[in-house]
């Protein structure tokens, strides 16, 4: 006995893109759907109404198709899906005027037009937003790109102010004193480029790129390039001084624990050592370096006024001849400020790490 043919209940809507066609045939293994001339043909043994048998069906559709429909099987029915070959909205589903009896509506999915638009408007606005999302970068890869950039600047800053130190104490050791005297010979070129980056740092705060506050890193920038490029950079006579020694030992001395504590940050570990030496070395090393950039200050000042570098003669009715040496006395006083204002906020960042502890011990 041959097994009944029958036609299952089909429903169906659309969009302005695509038709939805759901089958109502559960158990459904290996259904043959394809379409071919604009048809759809459909067969698939499973149980529907009339019981476990073979079911079929086909439907010229009103307009052009792609003949790749999509399918996706469940356990109570065949979902269909075909591409329209414009986007525009179809009066009916069929060729044919006169509906068929298996198809009808699918109101669970049904959309008018108005409705459809919206909808295709809506999904429209969420893959652009999504696109711009993608172009972006999530808040997650921003995150792991600043860390990364963080982590790259400050570990250039630590290796050029440890070549600075490494340098200075190896030719101290092998020459002694004698190596005082070239140091700005020596090492100024790697300086230089450190503390003309160390301008990203001062950018970085200002930005918000880190936590820092800004004037600490802005005073810092600004003092140590005064030295640097002023002081010693325009004076021959500055630069054969012992006191460039001081200085630069000083900075690169600082630099080399605070910088790997930074790196270490953005990688989110925390070394007890390291941490200890960030916040602890400040307290003679500031002192040190701000005594020696003071040194450094007054011997230029006679060298200056010697040669007449920098001064200038207000206009008339004035016409008064200003030195140099008076704004670097206005530097020495601004240096010690300079010192209170970053050996304040060192000390609070302290107390924030170690006091608490301290207090938990009591």
């Amino acid at each position: 006995m041959e097994t009944q043919v029958l036609t299952p209940h089909v429903y169906w809507a659309q969009r302005h893109r695509e038709l939805y066609l759901r089958v109502e045939l559960s158990d459904v293994q290996n259904p043959a759907i394809s379409i071919s001339e604009n048809v759809l043909h459909f067969k698939a043994q499973g149980h529907g109404a009339k019981g476990d048998n073979v079911y079929e069906f086909h439907l010229e559709f009103l307009d052009l198709v792609k003949p790749e429909p999509a399918y996706r099987l469940t356990q109570r029915q065949v979902n269909i899906t075909v591409q329209k070959k414009g986007s525009h909205w179809w009066e009916r589903l069929t060729k044919q005027e006169k509906r068929p009896l298996f198809l009808a509506p699918d109101f669970d999915r049904w959309l008018d037009e108005s409705d459809a638009e919206m909808e295709l408007r809506a999904k429209e606005e969420e893959r652009l937003n999504k696109l711009r999302l993608e172009s972006e970068g999530s808040p997650e890869t921003l995150t792991n790109l600043k860390k990364g950039y963080l982590f790259m600047y400050n570990l250039v800053q630590l290796l050029g102010f440890s070549w600075i130190f490494v340098n200075l104490t190896v030719r101290f050791f092998i020459l002694g004193k004698e190596s005082f005297y070239d140091t700005f010979h020596t090492v100024a070129d790697m300086m230089y480029f450190c503390q003309m980056l160390a301008l990203v740092e001062t950018l970085n705060a200002a930005i918000g790129v880190t936590n820092s506050p800004v004037l600490p890193a802005l005073i810092q920038f600004l003092g140590r390039n005064f030295i640097l490029f002023l002081v010693f950079g325009t004076m021959e006579e500055m630069q054969n001084k012992a006191v460039v020694f001081f200085v630069f030992y000083s900075w690169s001395a600082i630099e080399i624990f605070r910088y790997p504590f930074y790196m270490l940050s953005c990688i989110d570990m925390d070394w007890k050592v390291l941490t200890w030496l960030r916040y602890t070395m400040w307290i003679p090393l500031y002192p040190l370096g701000c005594l020696s950039e003071a040194v450094a200050v007054i011997q230029s000042i006679p060298v200056f006024n010697e040669s007449g570098r920098f001064s200038f003669t207000l206009p008339y009715p004035l016409r008064m001849k200003v030195r140099f040496s008076f704004f670097l006395q206005v530097y020495l006083v601004m240096l010690f400020l300079g010192l209170y204002i970053n050996f304040r906020h060192l000390y609070k960042q302290r107390r924030r790490r170690y006091g608490q502890k301290k207090k938990k011990l009591h």
